[in-house]
């Protein structure tokens, strides 16, 4: 017995019979991407401005974010009730606040990895898994507390569903949670309903019967529809939006490596039309949504990488099995050495990647810190000063850290965020600001470092600006994390 054992272990290593006999091939892209999450959340307890917008909305009573969805981001609504609850029970930290993205991503790699499983074999299922979790953009977005996770997880709980329906006998309830996690999609972020024409293209490639085209068009159609007033009540608040630049042509120069990457992937897979497959699944997933946000900012510009993070399933995929292509290739003349390309490559692509992991994980990752500019105020200010924000946006340095500015007076706020049900709050007419202004000896500025600073173009703002330079002299001036704290004093006042 002991001599079959030792012979087992010259002719193969032990990891891949673990893998097929022990372990579930979803358990490896879970830890490993759980690991990836897990590693450096807090990012050196830092917080920038869209992430600053989940803090302080998911703080406020339930019944004042109702109020605010009706005035402004009514597309990211239930994520906002989502974080309040998650908020209510464990507290505002920088872990609750990233924790469930964390968490989807995990499940999408394991979704990942039982599809690919599913199609093709275990080798594609575990290098599908543990490639999406290596994905730059899956690691800057698995620590952001933002609902673009979420929405990645629901894209492949239902592509794992849509992968199931070919099978016989498919029962209602599975088509049930098929519309369920489409309908979650749409209620996250109405543009992940791209997933639809991209699980289209997989039903026609794979000719798939006619009652499976009724039974989706069904379904989709339903959960469309109860999308659907959230779709047109939030294209009123389209100004939101205002700020995304036009499509130009460098800005697809990313969607076309990958989807170079992907088309590469999907001829060593040697797709094969009317059969069920990685290429049928993946590709679709990845091409169909790049190029269906591209068609619609030429409409309105919403080229945004995140509207479409989900597509990264597709690609990971689509990798899972280029992997596995090589794996076979190499088998029959190298059969104990091609047991480790797998591993090898993981290893390699972990170490080439290292440098871009470590950077998502510093606070310099992002534009701004909200956190790191709220210590600076709470050192620089005196009882009684006054503080102002350009823009006005710029407050959410005081929503998401009001301890640091108790005893300052925001002399331009007229109306809180709360009571306006907005997100910066509803500021006094320019006339009474320098009033205002003019009343006071000292006075801290909140606002963008220099290079992260864009030009002033509300009237508000230009005349905070003026009245500061006219009548006031800098004191004190700290720059931080793309933040910016000046202190002002009257000029010919006395101490």
């Amino acid at each position: 017995m002991f001599c079959h054992i030792a012979v087992l272990r010259r002719r193969l290593p032990i990891w891949p019979i673990v893998l097929r006999r022990r372990l579930p091939v979803w358990v490896i892209p879970t830890l490993w991407t759980l690991a990836f999450g897990l590693w450096g959340l807090s990012r050196q307890h830092s917080v920038w401005r869209d992430e600053a917008a989940t803090w302080q909305v998911a703080q406020r009573p339930a019944v004042d974010i109702w109020h605010m969805l009706g005035q402004v981001d009514a597309v990211h609504g239930l994520y906002y009730l989502l974080m309040h609850g998650l908020f209510a029970c464990f507290g505002p930290s920088t872990t609750t606040l990233r924790l469930p993205s964390v968490l989807a991503m995990a499940v999408a790699a394991a979704c990942v990895a039982v599809i690919g499983r599913r199609l093709a074999g275990t080798r594609v299922g575990l290098g599908g898994g543990l490639a999406f979790g290596l994905l730059p953009a899956v690691q800057f977005y698995l620590q952001e507390g933002r609902p673009y996770a979420l929405v990645t997880a629901a894209a492949a709980i239902s592509t794992l569903l849509l992968a199931t329906v070919f099978e016989e006998h498919v029962g209602a309830m599975r088509w049930a949670a098929y519309g369920g996690t489409i309908l979650l999609c749409g209620l996250l972020n109405w543009l992940s309903l791209l997933i639809l024409p991209a699980h289209s293209a997989t039903l026609i490639w794979t000719q798939a019967r006619r009652g499976i085209w009724s039974r989706w068009a069904a379904t989709s159609a339903a959960a469309t529809a109860c999308v659907l007033p959230l779709i047109l009540f939030s294209r009123g608040q389209s100004t939101q939006i205002s700020w995304i630049p036009p499509l130009t042509w460098h800005m697809m120069i990313g969607p076309a490596v990958l989807l170079a990457i992907g088309g590469l992937a999907a001829l060593l897979n040697r797709p094969q039309a009317g059969r069920l497959s990685v290429a049928a699944v993946g590709l679709p997933l990845l091409a169909v949504p790049q190029i269906g946000l591209i068609g619609l900012s030429l409409v309105q510009p919403l080229f945004l990488d995140r509207y479409v993070l989900f597509s990264l399933l597709g690609l990971a995929l689509l990798i899972g099995a280029g992997l596995g292509a090589a794996v076979q290739a190499a088998t029959p003349r190298f059969p104990r050495a091609s047991t480790w390309i797998l591993p090898v490559v993981v290893a390699v692509s972990m170490v080439a990647l290292l440098p871009q992991s470590l950077a998502k994980r510093s606070p310099s990752s992002r534009v701004d810190d909200v956190l790191a500019v709220a210590a600076d105020v709470r050192h620089l200010k005196e009882t009684g000063d006054a503080v102002l924000f350009i823009p006005a946006a710029r407050r959410d340095t005081e929503l998401v850290s009001p301890d640091a500015f108790t005893g300052l007076r925001d002399i331009a706020l007229t109306e809180s965020p709360e009571e306006s049900g907005t997100l910066k709050g509803v500021e006094a007419s320019p006339p009474r600001i320098q009033a205002a202004m003019l009343a006071q000896r000292r006075i801290l500025l909140v606002t963008d470092a220099t290079k992260a600073a864009k030009p002033v173009s509300a009237e508000r703002d230009r005349v905070k600006i003026s009245v500061l330079r006219e009548y006031f002299t800098v004191l004190a001036d700290e720059q931080v994390r793309g933040r910016r704290v000046t202190v002002y004093e009257r000029l010919g006042a006395t101490r």
